[in-house]
């Protein structure tokens, strides 16, 4: 039965969010103004909705969903705890190149420079920690840091509603373009929500995520669905770099969504159709030399290179999943890496990563 009722609605929801380019302006000169809206209790009038450009079946239709289905059909991975604590990570702070012993108070061997640099420690003696065969630094150098808990999701049948994750703790406007009040509850990072509606607010969509609650397409990350391009078969990766989202997919279901974070303006990640060329399940980053930008990673989980040494990795440095953060790989979750990484082993070493966008990314 409810197969059978989605198969229904699904199709309207997803138009309203495609078109919601087409709405009326929020606050045109027909109908109730938004602060109206905003403040009545209960079932909203049908002239509320009209502003929005939502005719009164389809908000029928919205609110009948609302309440049968408020949370999306998924399931979360659970945390790969063992990968979350089989190493001690630790970001480099000194503001001076570090310099790196043979054995504690032994004698230099070589000299990092300063950058983004983050070690694996394997052993302490005293004010001493080791990162390497036979290489120590003094551990006033380093500080601590712990891997994201952050995981994807498995869907267990075909997407039927859009969905995506709220990006960072927010209150939800009781109507696009309003602030919410004081004592609206927070909406924390990381939930996942249904989208039974948009509206657009000048060059800016609103999502409707719930009963009157309404957050700014900054706050969200939205999973799409892609057609399958050609010659794709089997398994395969997509990647939206707008949305910050990548999906798994076997032929053209959908199986399993998360968040990424990609390459920053000065090192994009290159939009096109590319093949898994070399698997890595730790190994080390560094790059530029020298440069501002230098950075060293030690220790890099569950890598699949797929484009000119860009690749998809496990990330422990940062918790920014949603927001564009690399050199141009696509940054994953721990949790998230080993379970790509060992999905795509099974069954297709070599699989296909499509990178696209679905809209300008601001």
């Amino acid at each position: 039965m409810r197969d059978r009722i989605l198969a229904v609605i699904a199709p309207l929801l997803l138009l309203l969010v495609i078109t919601s380019g087409r709405a009326l302006p929020v606050g045109a000169d027909s109908g109730p103004s938004p602060e109206e809206c905003a403040a009545i209790t209960g079932t909203l009038p049908d002239a509320c909705w009209a502003t929005l450009g939502i005719s009164p079946p389809v908000v029928r239709v919205i609110m009948s969903t609302l309440e049968q289905y408020p949370t999306p059909n998924v399931i979360r991975l659970l945390p790969d705890e063992a990968g979350l604590t089989e190493r001690n990570y630790a970001r480099v702070i000194a503001e001076e190149p570090v310099t790196i012993y043979d054995s504690p108070d032994g004698q230099p061997v070589e000299t990092l420079d300063v950058g983004f640099n983050f070690v694996s420690v394997e052993d302490r003696i005293g004010d001493w920690l080791q990162i390497d065969i036979r290489k120590w630094v003094r551990a006033e150098v380093l500080r601590r840091v712990e891997p994201s808990s952050f995981a994807g999701v498995l869907l267990p049948e075909p997407v039927t509603l859009p969905f995506g994750w709220v990006l960072g703790d927010v209150r939800p406007s009781p109507w696009p373009n309003i602030n919410p009040p004081d004592d609206t509850p927070v909406i924390p990072r990381y939930t996942l929500v249904n989208i039974f509606a948009s509206a657009r607010v000048g060059d800016w969509i609103w999502y409707l995520v719930g009963p009157g609650q309404w957050i700014h397409q900054t706050r969200m990350a939205i999973v799409r669905s892609v057609p399958r391009p050609w010659p794709v078969s089997g398994r395969w990766i997509a990647v939206d770099l707008y949305e910050q989202t990548l999906a798994a997919y076997d032929g053209d279901r959908m199986i399993f969504a998360t968040l990424v974070s990609t390459g920053l303006p000065d090192w994009p990640t290159n939009e096109g159709l590319f093949r898994i060329y070399r698997r890595v399940e730790l190994t080390v980053m560094s790059g530029a030399a020298g440069q501002p930008d230098f950075y060293y990673l030690q220790d890099v989980p569950w890598t699949m290179y797929f484009d000119q040494d860009i690749s998809l990795h496990g990330t422990y440095w940062h918790d920014g999943f949603g927001y564009r953060h690399s050199h141009g790989c696509v940054n994953l979750s721990f949790t998230d890496a080993r379970w790509l990484y060992e999905w795509t082993e099974e069954g297709a070493p070599n699989a296909y990563v499509y990178v696209y966008s679905t809209g300008e990314y601001r």
